[in-house]
């Protein structure tokens, strides 16, 4: 079905992401720093590689899906990466949530081999990865972004926020309301619990007006069943949140409920809780007030 494609990088979201590729009919070579999900996703019908590069080599469009900065950009251009691989039309689209300079950096270095990029993070989580219902935050050029609709479209949907780096900048923003929310959320729900109140039954009550919000969907009722075990870690949100300060203070902007929230979310990192699901700043919260 149409481009051979590949993806590199089959965590939480990687992996079922991938699966809807193959799924969807598309050839999909994979690789990840881990054998097990290649193994999962080849006995379905992927084929395994043992580096970037290999990818690159049996790809025209490879996506990528890592934690960080560092591991796209070694990913893209370290020993046996994608541009060891890469041959010329090659599309990299980094589905990944990192630095919008580090994309435009690696875009521009791409380019310079005849290798197109575009910056497509998403959010949705892990379930969203699941049900093919991501919204897909795009930076690219319009021409290269409409050669991978007939892969975004087995993945979510698509908002094409502008050049390169422009999708990255829009996760950004994203991370940021998330994370405010969710101080926002765990703080009422501590004083609700502290003035005498049942937190679920708050919860329900702030589900039916304007608080409502996804976070409090999802995070609050984690935070009130005391679920810290689910979802995305709280290490991955300390990663956004720097990116967040850091693209703050180049467009010198000031973020103070950002900043405050940094110093909880170093606090959890701290007190080795960079594991846990981020509904875990409940506690925080609660031990602030000796709850």
């Amino acid at each position: 079905m149409g481009e051979r494609l590949g993806v590199i990088g089959l965590g939480i979201m990687g992996k079922p992401m991938a699966r809807n590729l193959l799924n969807a009919g598309f050839d999909v070579t994979v690789h990840s720093r881990g054998r097990g999900p290649v193994e999962e996703l080849a006995a379905e019908g992927a084929t395994p590689a043992v580096s970037p590069a290999e990818v690159a080599r049996a790809s025209d469009v490879l996506i990528t899906m890592l934690p960080d900065t560092p591991d796209v950009e070694v990913v893209v251009d370290g020993p046996e990466g994608v541009l060891a691989g890469a041959r010329p039309g090659l599309l990299v689209v980094d589905m990944s949530t990192i630095s919008a300079a580090a994309t435009r950096r690696m875009a521009e270095t791409l380019a310079g081999r005849d290798v197109h990029m575009v910056d497509a993070p998403v959010t949705g989580g892990p379930a969203g990865a699941e049900a093919a219902t991501l919204t897909i935050m795009v930076g690219g050029d319009p021409a290269v972004v409409k050669r991978v609709d007939p892969v975004f479209v087995c993945l979510g949907k698509v908002v094409h926020m502008g050049g390169n780096g422009a999708g990255q900048t829009a996760k950004a923003c994203n991370q940021l309301a998330i994370l405010v929310t969710a101080q926002g959320v765990a703080e009422a729900l501590t004083l609700g619990r502290r003035c005498g109140l049942n937190p679920a039954t708050l919860r329900q009550a702030l589900l039916g007006g304007l608080a409502a919000s996804r976070v409090l969907d999802l995070f609050g009722a984690r935070m009130v069943a005391r679920e810290f075990n689910a979802g995305i870690e709280t290490r991955l949100y300390h990663k956004d949140l720097h990116t967040v300060l850091d693209m703050a203070r180049e467009a010198r902007q000031p973020v103070p409920a950002a900043s405050l929230v940094m110093r909880h979310i170093d606090t959890l990192m701290n007190e080795q809780a960079g594991g846990k699901d981020l509904s875990i700043l409940i506690e925080l919260v609660e031990n602030l007030s000796d709850l």
